[in-house]
């Protein structure tokens, strides 16, 4: 079944010469060290919303959040912030890992939740080396690299790029990084329910254990599409924002179906910009596709990567010359109610050149892209075979990821951290085997970029265990939820008390012609007894 779909939709095409599952890693090998991660390690909050209860307090419908978002979202403490958060999951991975912190060179942060605009991972390097301290352990060395990376959801994974990039160069010296943020949205707005907190951290350097990450071949797409999901400092200082929230809050401004709709156009367009990378153009998905044993996508929630994978199988059909996908092609349009000619035209279409936010800026409505192809795909989407390839390629840890919420920069690490362990649990070995992970970020800009497993990624793949990070949930109650969201006090908060976790233990409040530390944090780490 897996097989005759992959054939209608041209994603079971014979060896290409030029495929990358030989070819390229031939290449890359003579041309440069082989580099990726080693380890993984993810943390999250333990306040917890379970969003079955949340529909129950809120008129939602269950099913259909259940499908289209998953399971629950976390909520951070009143003593946390994405530095606290990053650098518990650095932590946990230097100690799961068994670190040399002597080899360590380069410390990225990637997050769009900073409350600093100076500093960033600095910061969190400093709540790591103290911690180390205080457990008796060497601190990280001073000749380290410590940059923080934003841009949106999309912040991590440029993070691990140019960690990648370092090690590759970098004489044996490894790289950490680490994604962390917050997403929280407005009450009763349309995107309440994809709200989390996390971060997820990873080793990088040569000769990884779990996947080598050929950054040299991956991808990309940069095309700047205005408002649809932006944070304007401007925004905290208008009358019209957030009026039934007392709290300071890092709400965005976005516009869901316009954001929806340039999520789906550039992350097309990443992946055929890796496509031709490597070697396969643009129209030759079906031999790389095929290929892979996993797909990873930027998930802020359940169902967008499902619909951007769709949107891709749909342009692979009707790139395809073979009368029996075209077959295929034509009798999901006639459901779809869609012409197939003017379909074909819609693919062909260059939306850098016709640029939608060109579109928007003259008739102040957010444009609809690739309009005809969402039809077919959404026909595409309910198909026996089209969910038996889901199942195949973008199962491994999608239950977990339920779980998660929306991570922003750190949702793709999560699921890719989520995805290895799962497999890790089971029987079947994945050495060798070629995935690919597409990140995202609003603004907009997309990563494509081809990995391989290597042979030692099962034992440290376990390392990560994610269960340790969600088995400290706290459920929130209705009163508790609402409570903290509009005011984030102490006082809404259930007892909590942090244990082997960094905490924000105090803000500086001075104001002094010779010293001032108004506003800023000061940290400390609770080590359990």
């Amino acid at each position: 079944l897996k097989l005759q779909f992959l054939y209608l939709i041209g994603l079971n095409y014979p060896p290409h010469p030029s495929a990358p599952t030989k070819m390229f890693r031939q290449t890359a090998s003579k041309a440069a060290p082989k580099v990726g991660i080693s380890g993984m390690a993810m943390y999250v909050p333990p306040f917890k919303v379970e969003l079955e209860e949340w529909c129950g307090w809120t008129g939602n419908k269950w099913n259909k959040v259940e499908n289209v978002v998953g399971s629950s979202f976390r909520v951070p403490g009143v003593h946390e912030n994405a530095y606290t958060m990053a650098a518990n999951a650095v932590l946990r991975l230097i100690l799961e890992h068994d670190i040399d912190h002597d080899e360590i060179g380069f410390f990225g942060l990637g997050t769009e939740s900073s409350t600093d605009n100076s500093a960033g991972a600095i910061i969190v390097k400093g709540m790591v080396d103290a911690a180390l301290d205080k457990l008796g352990k060497k601190p990280l060395k001073r000749n380290v690299e410590v940059p923080e990376f934003k841009h949106a959801c999309l912040g991590g994974v440029y993070a691990l790029k140019n960690a990648c990039r370092y090690a590759s160069v970098a004489g044996g010296r490894k790289a950490i990084i680490v994604a962390s943020d917050i997403a929280e949205y407005e009450r009763g707005s349309s995107g309440e329910p994809t709200q989390g907190a996390g971060a997820v951290a990873m080793l990088v350097d040569q000769d990884p254990q779990i996947l080598e990450v050929k950054h040299a071949l991956s991808g990309s797409s940069a095309s700047y599409r205005g408002p649809d999901f932006r944070k304007p400092v401007s925004r905290h200082f208008s009358d019209k924002w957030a009026q039934n929230t007392e709290r300071r809050s890092d709400f965005p401004v976005f516009s869901g179906p316009y954001s929806t709709t340039v999520y789906t156009d550039t992350t097309i367009h990443s992946i055929e910009d890796m496509l031709q990378n490597l070697g396969l153009g643009a129209n030759g998905s079906g031999s790389y596709f095929d290929g892979l044993n996993s797909i990873f996508l930027h998930r802020p929630y359940k169902m967008m990567p499902i619909q951007a994978m769709s949107t891709v199988y749909v342009r692979g059909l009707v790139r395809s010359k073979d009368w029996v996908k075209r077959e295929k092609l034509e009798k999901l349009c006639a459901a779809a109610g869609v012409d197939v000619a003017a379909l074909m035209k819609e693919v062909d279409i260059d939306t850098q050149l016709n640029c939608p936010y060109k579109e928007l800026q003259e008739s102040g409505t957010p444009p609809v892209l690739h309009k005809l192809t969402g039809k077919v795909a959404k026909e595409l989407r309910s198909d026996e075979m089209f969910l038996e390839v889901l199942k195949n390629k973008m199962s491994l840890g999608n239950d977990r990821t339920c779980h998660f919420g929306n991570l922003y920069s750190a949702s793709l690490p999560a699921w890719i951290a989520a995805g290895m362990e799962d497999a890790a649990k089971g029987v079947e070995e994945l050495a060798g085997k070629d995935m690919v992970a597409i990140g995202y970020g609003s603004g907009d800009a997309s990563e494509a970029i081809p990995m391989v497993v290597q042979p030692g990624w099962r034992e440290a793949s376990l390392k990560t265990n994610i269960a340790s990070a969600l088995n400290n949930a706290v459920v929130l109650k209705q009163g508790e939820y609402e409570q903290i969201h509009d005011t984030r006090s102490a006082s809404a908060y259930p007892a909590y008390t942090p244990k082997n976790e960094f905490y924000i233990e105090r803000l500086g409040d001075r104001v002094e012609p010779a010293f001032q530390d108004l506003g800023i944090e000061y940290y400390n780490y609770a080590q359990s007894a």
